[in-house]
């Protein structure tokens, strides 16, 4: 929203009681902002802590909704709830590195752990977790894509993990040579396409991913 510079300056003449008056009003309709605020002010853990903890809860989660789930579909809904809470920790504390290092983590535990799913699943209900799956892999590539080269470094382990837990489903691999993602980009070292973000919009474009 943009605000015009007659609002702007008759908001900051306002006296400093009413200031802090309307600061708390907002901050009741705005939960994300708090959540944010807390953490910059008073939160006793920083972004490295906080991502420690929440990769203990990704492994237990990923793992127990996999086994728990009764079909692909059912796993592809709480896959999601799961990312919700990596959207959540990635809003409040601004963690690029995790936002990548948690979403592989999740994908990777996850396919890992529902063989038994996709033995059952016809491959026609297996698309929409595969697709999820793909478009997850195409978002961590283009976040990737915009790192420096040495944090890659970090992921030279567990991606190529995701690529290879990817390629060991049939569907899934089906899926994503469907889709336009070559696991070639997760598993060989240093071989992400500069434009990736640009393969990715194009796929999408043409319908795909969703």
């Amino acid at each position: 929203m943009k605000f015009s510079k007659e609002f702007k300056e008759a908001v900051l003449h306002l006296s400093e009681k009413e200031k802090d008056k309307l600061l708390l009003r907002l901050l009741k309709k705005d939960k994300k902002l708090v959540d944010q605020l807390y953490f910059e002010l008073l939160d006793d853990k920083n972004v490295e802590e906080r991502r420690q903890e929440l990769e203990e809860h990704v492994k237990k989660q990923s793992r127990s909704i996999a086994k728990e789930a009764k079909s692909l579909n059912q796993l592809k809904v709480l896959t999601s709830f799961l990312s919700g809470d990596i959207s959540a920790h990635v809003r409040t504390t601004k963690d690029k590195f995790g936002e990548i290092s948690l979403n592989i983590l999740m994908l990777t535990t996850v396919i890992k752990n529902a063989e038994e799913l996709f033995e059952e699943t016809h491959p026609m209900h297996a698309q929409k977790f595969c697709v999820y799956v793909v478009a997850r892999s195409f978002k961590i590539l283009v976040l990737l894509q915009k790192m420096h080269e040495d944090i890659l470094l970090e992921f030279e382990e567990t991606l190529p993990e995701l690529g290879k837990a990817i390629a060991s489903q049939h569907v899934l691999m089906k899926t994503a040579i469907n889709h336009g993602l070559d696991v070639n980009w997760l598993i060989v070292e240093n071989n992400i396409p500069e434009d990736i973000a640009e393969i990715q919009k194009e796929v999408k474009s043409m319908g795909f991913l969703r």
